[in-house]
């Protein structure tokens, strides 16, 4: 047999986990090492988020139409249990992040340039570009990556195709099988994609920069540790009724390990998409709650605007009571489903937060500057475990809805 058919053979079939780890390893090695040729590989990282970046909105478009337009009547779909559990762990992870914060408050050193960013003024605007995101030209949401439109008009297209003929339904459907195999060759490439991600990231940033707000990354790394490792299982726990870890540590690991590294909900919808498939869970379900959870199932920018904020209001010496405290946490719940409608994400909604307690808008963004320096850790986790999240619900409302089913 030829060694390099052998070698790529094993390459297909090998354990993709395992080799995203390996990348890891040798990333921080060559970054350590040799910082210089760990810049000079940046494009590859680059590719591999491109690459994923590029297929997920056609991916999301075709497959959610294709399933829609393919759906046997009175077939249940498991949304509303998805839905539901979004918004409970949204919620959850504000309300966790308050805790985390008045057991282990953390100051800032509010001293930093200002930023030339423009956040929201109020929960109204961020509804209000959340809802003209809605409806966003089809071909323009396709080339912005605006998944909340990209999904409605998926969505409309396929209701309408139920009514066509089957061979449209058909055409529809090859099309959604062909672009997940490409998408299948796209994600076996991840280990050189992570490689050249870690590489560079420890060669440009290295680690030193973050000592100084240690006790801040520990707070807001332990917050969503808590949410990944115990509110997830019990909420998992509640619908399936057996033990949930071995669900969440295979979506922790196979979904969250590329999340952190690619740092983009958008970019891991495609690996999130191939995990459902590899759980043999309901397509018809998955299709549609995978990207829809990469808009609204916002557990770690949750945390992350609730934790800044109190950061801010516990430097400045501002009280807080517990019905506030509660109030942060539905502001930040709902600010957080409408952060992918707002450019610059989570920090951006810092501000809207610290309007609650009377923090001003300049001090504020110097505030929103802290989460850009530790933004390397920080949105990193947070992508892994906003993401990771929506396969572990979908497939804990699949699984639960099973298991009513063969109680009946």
């Amino acid at each position: 047999m030829n060694p390099s058919s052998s070698v790529l053979k094993r390459l297909l079939h090998g354990s993709l986990v395992l080799q995203i780890f390996i990348g890891i390893l040798a990333g921080i090695v060559l970054a350590v090492m040799a910082p210089q040729w760990a810049q000079s590989i940046a494009f590859l990282g680059d590719l591999f988020v491109g690459a994923l970046k590029a297929i997920a909105p056609i991916l999301v478009f075709v497959l959610v139409a294709a399933s829609l337009a393919n759906q046997k009547k009175n077939t249940q779909t498991n949304m509303r249990p998805v839905v539901i559990l979004y918004l409970m762990g949204t919620f959850a992870a504000a309300l966790t992040a308050v805790a985390a914060s008045f057991m282990f408050p953390s100051t800032l050193e509010l001293q930093l340039s200002q930023q030339q960013l423009t956040p929201p003024q109020d929960i109204g605007e961020v509804l209000h570009t959340l809802l003209f995101r809605l409806i966003d030209n089809p071909v323009n949401a396709l080339m912005t990556g605006n998944y909340i439109g990209i999904l409605i008009w998926a969505i409309g297209l396929g209701l309408a195709l139920r009514h066509g003929s089957d061979a449209s339904k058909l055409v529809f459907w090859d099309i959604a099988h062909s672009i997940s195999q490409m998408v299948r060759f796209v994600i076996r490439l991840a280990p050189f994609g992570v490689f050249g991600l870690v590489a560079v990231a420890v060669a440009e940033t290295g680690f030193g920069v973050l000592a100084g707000y240690a006790h801040l990354l520990a707070v807001l790394l332990g917050a969503m540790l808590f949410i990944a490792l115990v509110i997830n299982p019990l909420l998992v726990y509640y619908k399936i009724r057996r033990n949930p870890y071995p669900l969440v540590l295979t979506c922790l690991r196979e979904s969250g390990v590329t999340a952190f590294f690619t740092r983009s909900s958008a970019a891991n919808i495609p690996v999130n998409m191939a995990l459902c498939e590899k759980l043999q869970l309901h397509e018809d379900t998955y299709s549609v709650s995978i990207p829809l959870g990469a808009t609204v199932n916002m557990g770690g920018a949750a945390i992350t605007i609730t934790v800044l904020t109190l950061a801010a209001v516990n430097t400045l010496g501002i009280p807080v009571d517990m019905p506030t405290a509660i109030l942060l946490s539905i502001i930040a719940s709902v600010s957080a489903c409408g952060a992918s409608g707002v450019a610059g994400g989570s920090l951006l909604l810092i501000p809207l937060a610290c309007s609650l307690f009377g923090i001003d808008n300049s001090t504020a963004m110097q505030v929103v500057a802290v989460g850009m320096i530790i933004g390397v850790v920080q949105d990193s986790a947070e992508t892994a475990l906003n993401s990771s999240t929506d396969v572990v619900f979908t497939a804990a409302a699949c699984m639960g809805a099973e298991r009513e089913l063969q109680h009946r």
